[in-house]
């Protein structure tokens, strides 16, 4: 017989929050929906409970997004979409496995979309059947409040809004406390927590190793394209007061209480009415965490706190992120020398040839216009942000993820392209069926994720042995159909890029075509 469904003999777990029922199908139990917190908008998560059993076989309600996601670029990152509502503090869990003695490494996954968007379900890839059937570990996936919901910054207005510009991250810690007091009973290991994210999920993970209430709800951390040094979102000294008050005006308000009942769509509206004229004049609208006692701040400007070091942590990018999303311009494999430098010399000038030298001496099987591909956003300051955490005594592994897709002309790995392969997921998506390439790179990939879930470092027998960052050395595992581990490969690359354009800029990657 092939895959096998069972409900009825699926025991009733005893939670902290109350009885739970899932299901089993093809050897996993999944939980869809378990909700683990809740909160009255603005205000900190409380524990959930409820009474009887709660069925967990529905995911539960994601929360609502300012704007509308509009389908695009399917191809590249295919989404599911899902029923909004603002009481969405509920998670997910794959386990194959229902023995509190089994003690399985766990792995918490914080969604991508920045802080404004996306979901623990958005993308197919998410799925969490092979971590749980194949990796012999659990996944849990969560959601929590986002956008105006989760980092609205409320505080001048009352201390009951004390920490409304970190609501966000509260449900994430309250998310990371119930998996610690629970995961046993589907037979996890509280004290082998790994959490892991892409993109602002990637954000979200670093954050978190900067939250004193979160300290010993996790021991490790991976960090997927999660890493920008500017901080338009930070609000240095700033508060909420004039992105509040231009809000109450719009929506014709005079108790700041007002902004708690009224609908969603109607504050979503307010905000966007008025959020981009204070943000011009450089005003403080929210939108990401709030440097203060809850939260320690972003590490580049407030240094890792002493705890973060004590957690290994796992980081990297893919090869073109944000710049890979818009279709090809050429097709690169018909381009001779001289058109390739031809079409450089009309982004680098006179230093094309000096960027293109050093471009063919870290990729040197790659097409030489590939160079216009090259991520400039996060790579450059993850290797930073490796750096420093090394040089505070942690440990860091670095990667990259450098596959070509048969796709357009051989596209370079975008933003989002790694994530079916961690999740070893890669027969989910269709663009992923590459012969002879795929499977051994989601080997190479999950087995990493894998190692280093189970025992704080990526080394496995099917990769070359994986070196931590130095501070002021860093070798990246180049993850493309040659896995090799690269020393400070790609500095004159972006040292010779640097020369001729500006520094890159969070602002740059506001584009319609880009995918969470």
């Amino acid at each position: 017989m092939g895959k096998i469904f069972d409900y009825d003999g699926v025991p009733v777990l005893h939670t902290t929050s109350g009885d739970l029922k899932g299901y089993f199908y093809d050897g996993v139990y999944i939980y869809k929906g378990i909700p683990y917190a809740y909160a009255d908008r603005f205000q900190m998560p409380v524990p959930s409970k409820w009474d009887g059993v709660k069925d967990a076989t529905n995911y539960g309600f994601v929360c609502p997004l300012q704007n509308q996601d509009t389908p695009n670029g399917e191809l590249m990152v295919p989404h599911r979409y899902w029923p909004q509502d603002e009481h969405c503090q509920s998670l997910n869990i794959w386990t194959n496995k229902l023995d509190p003695e089994a003690k399985k490494p766990v792995l918490v996954w914080f969604h991508g979309g920045g802080y404004a968007a996306g979901s623990s379900i958005e993308q197919v890839a998410y799925d969490g059947v092979s971590i749980a059937k194949k990796g012999d570990s659990i996944l849990v996936s969560v959601n929590h409040r986002l956008n105006i919901l989760g980092y609205l910054d409320l505080s001048p207005f009352g201390e009951k809004y004390k920490n409304s510009a970190n609501a966000g991250h509260a449900d994430m810690v309250a998310a990371l406390q119930w998996v610690h007091d629970n995961i046993a009973l589907f037979g996890g290991d509280p004290e082998n927590v790994t959490i892991f994210g892409q993109s602002g999920g990637g954000m979200k993970v670093t954050d978190l190793m900067q939250i004193p209430s979160a300290d010993g709800l996790f021991q490790k951390g991976l960090v997927m394209s999660g890493v920008m040094e500017d901080d338009p979102l930070g609000a240095g000294e700033k508060d909420g007061t004039e992105i509040i008050t231009a809000m109450m005006k719009a929506l014709g308000f005079d108790d700041v209480a007002q902004l708690e009942t009224v609908p969603y769509p109607q504050l979503a509206a307010a905000y966007a009415k008025v959020a981009p004229a204070i943000a011009q004049s450089g005003g403080y609208i929210g939108g990401g965490p709030k440097k203060g006692d809850y939260f320690y701040g972003n590490p580049f400007d407030a240094g890792f706190r002493e705890h973060a070091h004590q957690i290994p942590m796992m980081i990297g990018t893919v090869y073109g992120e944000f710049a890979t999303f818009a279709p090809a311009a050429y097709d690169k494999n018909k381009l001779t020398a001289e058109e390739i430098l031809e079409i450089l010399k009309k982004v680098y000038g006179d230093n094309a040839e000096k960027v293109l030298d050093a471009f063919k001496e870290a990729y040197p099987e790659k097409n030489g216009v590939d160079v216009l591909a090259i991520d400039r956003a996060m790579r450059e300051p993850t290797v930073k942000l490796a750096k420093l955490f090394a040089k505070g005594g942690g440990k860091a592994y670095l990667y990259n993820f450098a596959l070509e897709f048969p796709f357009q002309h051989g596209k370079p790995a975008w933003h989002c392209s790694d994530i079916p392969y961690f999740f070893g997921n890669a027969d989910l998506v269709e663009i992923c069926g590459i012969p002879d390439v795929s499977d051994k790179l989601e080997s190479e990939i999950f087995g990493a994720l894998l190692a280093f879930a189970k025992n704080g470092t990526p080394d496995h027998a099917g990769l070359p042995h994986w070196p931590e960052v130095e501070a002021e050395d860093a070798d990246t595992m180049v993850f493309d159909r040659k896995t090799e581990v690269k020393h400070n490969y790609d500095d004159k690359v972006f040292a010779e890029i640097n020369k001729v354009l500006k520094p890159w800029s969070f602002m740059d990657m506001m584009a319609d075509n880009i995918q969470h």
